[in-house]
Order: structure tokens, then sequence, then C-alpha cells
């Protein structure tokens, strides 16, 4: 199983970027796909979900700002994320899980710049 994350960078706070999350060697459409972020020395922390069936749910950190999708056909999780501000800098992963199976990517580096 191979998560494959991209997109981070560095982008000027109120800057956008989308993260993209390219998983293989799993039925994708029957897993939950999360992205969480990690900050230097912090906790990891979830900040969107979307369960097999399409239902999202956002951290109060980044709802409104960041939006999750996913393709199941490409077997890919997506994360919009706008607005951008400094707190928002830390090293995005994305995870995939179902019933006792979870598996995470590598981490893509997001710095925002005040």
């Amino acid at each position: 199983v191979q998560l494959q994350a991209s997109g981070g960078g560095l982008v000027q706070a109120g800057g956008s970027l989308t993260l993209s999350c390219e998983v293989s060697g799993l039925v994708f459409s029957l897993y939950v796909m999360s992205w969480y972020r990690q900050e230097a020395g912090g906790q990891r922390e979830a900040v969107a979900t979307v369960t097999s069936d399409g239902t999202i749910g956002y951290s109060d950190s980044v709802r409104g700002r960041f939006t999750i999708s996913r393709d199941n056909i490409k077997s890919a999780v997506y994360l919009q994320m706008s607005s951008l501000k400094p707190e928002d800098t830390a090293a995005y992963y994305c995870h995939a899980r179902r019933r006792t199976s979870n598996y995470w990517g590598q981490g893509t580096l997001v710095t925002v710049s005040s």
C-alpha cells in the first residue's frame, strides 16, 4: 500500500494551495480518507475527513477555509486550502482507514509566511 502526498510549498498568508494524495494497493473507495497535520514539535491532528459514502468533516481550525474531496476513479484525495494563515504551517499527511487497517503517507510540508 502506498499513499503519495504532494503539493506542499511556501505560500504567503492569505494564499492558497492544493494538496494531493494518490493511493495504490488497496480498494480506495472502501476507505475513510483523512488529512492530518503536525507542526514541528507538536502532535499530529486531523484536519479533514471524507468517508467512503462522502460524508465530510473538518476541524474547527480549518472549517470554511479548507475543502477535502476524493476521486474514487483516480484513487486520490485532495485538500484545497485557502485563506492560509501562518498557523497552518505544518507537515500534512494523508491517511487511509478501514476497520482495523490504517495507512499513512509521507508528509508534505506547507509553510505560510506572514
